[in-house]
């Protein structure tokens, strides 16, 4: 579900005359009514959690480095590559969350998720040096895949801490306050370069793109993706979450009409293998 919001997004860029910051902005106004049910409905809960200064502290910085900023940074470097390099380059996040939880949190890299690893990194690897061959005539290409390589950095930081925030205080607080830490960023954004005006138009004419990409691509995912953390790790999860690359490059096809090449499917394949086997490794384990 995730993969389809650079789909979505490409398709507003073509449709309609928005800059990425007034779709984001659209993104988080649909995406807020859910954050703060879920906000009051776990507060109501008699096991509810209290957070200390310091977790707040916590989860508010993840909300705003981890979602707002790599959030921002994708949807403006998907106005200058395709939604299959973007999945691509951002994928590079696995990678980053195993770093970050080595050298951090001191969690062991175990010898199945190297493997892994290094099987969806060579196929992601593959791919995108084919689409470059593909995209290099774009002028901007390099620019939008270094914002793309930045949000990958940022959006790792977000899965790694979540992994030893969500033991504390549960998935859904954790993801509804991580939410709108990070909703309040994008409102406070979109308010100073406006000038703290709010051009109608936005809504009127847009509104469709920001409630698809609201529910489709980041509601109904968050809450996912930290129930899955919960389940299986930050590591686990950044490394099956590399399935991510094959969907989009199938949807930019058929929705988009990106075309596919060889060093995708072969990327693809590599990719799915990687997947697999851990996922094959876990169920073993169980």
């Amino acid at each position: 579900m995730f993969s389809t919001k650079a789909i979505i997004v490409k398709k507003a860029f073509l449709d309609i005359e928005i800059d990425a910051l007034s779709l984001l902005m659209l993104r988080m106004v649909f995406s807020l009514p859910f954050y703060l049910i879920a906000a009051f409905w776990i507060s109501g809960k008699e096991d509810n959690i209290k957070l200390t200064q310091k977790e707040w502290i916590q989860v508010i910085f993840l909300g705003l480095f981890g979602y707002y900023l790599s959030s921002l940074l994708d949807f403006i470097g998907l106005q200058y590559i395709s939604a299959g390099l973007e999945r691509l380059i951002l994928f590079l996040y696995p990678s980053f969350v195993v770093l970050i939880n080595r050298f951090f949190f001191q969690q062991h890299l175990s010898r199945t998720q190297q493997w892994a690893l290094g099987l969806t990194y060579a196929g992601i690897g593959i791919a995108f040096i084919g689409e470059i061959n593909e995209d290099i005539s774009n002028p901007h290409f390099y620019w939008g895949s270094f914002l793309i390589f930045l949000c990958a950095i940022t959006f790792a930081t977000y899965v790694a801490g979540s992994g030893k925030m969500i033991p504390k205080v549960g998935a859904s607080k954790f993801t509804a306050y991580a939410m709108l830490s990070s909703t309040a960023g994008v409102f406070i954004h979109f308010a100073i370069q406006n000038k703290l005006t709010l051009p109608i138009s936005t809504f009127t004419d847009n509104w469709l793109y920001g409630l698809v990409l609201a529910i489709g691509a980041t509601v109904i995912p968050t809450f996912m993706l930290a129930a899955g953390v919960k389940r299986i790790g930050s590591n686990n999860v950044a490394i099956v979450s590399s399935i991510g690359p094959v969907s989009t490059i199938l949807q930019a096809h058929f929705v988009l009409g990106d075309r596919i090449f060889p060093a995708q499917i072969v990327g693809t394949v590599l990719v799915i293998i990687g997947v697999v086997l851990i996922g094959w490794k876990a169920k073993k384990n169980q």
